[in-house]
């Protein structure tokens, strides 16, 4: 089966999840071509049976923003005709859901058909895709998909009370790469980020007021003042001058690393006591996902689809986003108490080995078949 992936190629997690998908499916003999506007963060070298085009809107002087759009329609409608593909699989409804319809209609215009799936992350539902700028255009390409996806029960909800949805949409969650995503023995590596034993927490995140880093860094602070403890905070984005701030108000600015983003997370994570994620909205919390496959506990809000992925008392706590004294005592708890702390490690792996990708490819694989086929019939009718 040859398949088109479109997909924003960054360090977010629908861009994470849609390549570790296409490099899955690659390996197990489908034939794979990205169609975005860089190649994908996660794609790297050559890869057997991937295939990457790149969309270049022209920058013309009556455009003040080149239309990426209909670039992007226009360079699908290329790949399909001369890669002769069988299926686009589009990831995050803004454009790409409307985009699809738009290549789908040229081509059906041209005497070809090609089934359109859409992949729903989050925010492009209930933050961007919400708004009256554009919900609209992503109702309307939700509704127009030939079949139709989201990364958590949560958010297919959340698509059904914010839209008026006549697709019906299948629920098939996030993954991990369990061969990747492990705790090594990192001994020298934790030696020179907690030089006298310190315990090491950990965030990554992209920085935005939604992510609530700033709890992150009360929680720290709180913790701290009872352990010794060094904070480890990845990603990048609007919010982090203002934790930069924060953290020399507090005046613990030594024990705090900025990292910036970082493609080997999981060498980090596996160095790692405790990970915190209070955010305000997570349609599923991917971060967290990668952070129990490295046997680390989670603290975390009890929003949006976190809760099917962190278990309350088990590998992790849930709390109220705000609830930063909560945080800071389900810390301590842990770090007081090594046998708990042991615990609830082993109890992340088992946890992440739910969602272990090579469980989840199949439902793909399956999705696309089903797609297929009712597209297929509807042609002939």
């Amino acid at each position: 089966m040859k398949i088109g992936i479109v997909c924003y190629p960054t360090y977010g997690g629908s861009g994470v999840v849609a390549t570790e998908l296409g490099i899955q499916l690659a390996h197990k003999g489908f034939e794979v071509h990205f169609i975005t506007y860089r190649r994908p963060a996660r794609l790297t070298g050559f890869q057997k049976n991937i295939f990457y085009h790149e969309v270049n809107p022209v920058d013309y002087p009556l455009f003040e923003y080149p239309p990426y759009d209909s670039a992007l329609a226009s360079k699908l409608v290329d790949v399909v005709t001369y890669e002769k593909l069988d299926l686009l699989h589009v990831h995050y409804a803004i454009p790409h859901a409307t985009v699809g319809y738009l290549a789908k209609m040229i081509l059906k215009s041209r005497g070809m058909h090609i089934p359109v799936i859409t992949t729903l992350h989050g925010t492009d539902i209930t933050l961007v895709g919400n708004d009256p700028s554009y919900a609209p255009a992503v109702e309307f390409g939700i509704n127009e998909s030939d079949g139709v996806t989201a990364v958590s029960e949560h958010l297919k909800q959340s698509t059904l009370d914010q839209f008026s949805v006549k697709t019906e949409i299948k629920v098939i969650p996030n993954f991990i790469d369990l061969k990747r995503f492990n705790r090594k023995n990192k001994s020298h590596f934790k030696k020179a980020i907690s030089p006298d034993g310190e315990f090491i927490i950990m965030h990554t995140s992209n920085f935005r007021k939604v992510k609530r880093v700033d709890n992150v860094v009360r929680v720290f602070h709180g913790i701290q003042k009872i352990y010794p403890s060094k904070l480890l905070l990845v990603g990048d984005g609007p919010e982090r001058i203002n934790m930069e701030n924060l953290c020399r108000e507090l005046k613990i600015c030594q024990d705090v690393r900025f990292l910036g983003k970082q493609d080997a997370i999981e060498e980090l994570l596996a160095v790692s006591d405790l990970f915190i994620l209070p955010s305000e909205s997570e349609s599923f919390g991917l971060a967290a996902l990668e952070a129990l496959a490295c046997e680390v506990p989670v603290i975390s809000s009890d929003v949006g689809g976190l809760p099917e992925v962190v278990k309350d008392g088990y590998c992790g706590f849930l709390k109220q986003p705000d609830d930063t004294d909560g945080m800071i005592k389900a810390g301590l708890s842990l770090l007081s108490n090594p046998d708990q702390l042991e615990t609830f490690r082993k109890n992340a792996r088992k946890q992440a080995e739910e969602f272990e990708i090579s469980k989840i490819i199949p439902e793909y694989e399956a999705y696309y078949h089903s797609v297929l086929e009712k597209t297929s019939l509807a042609n002939t009718i």
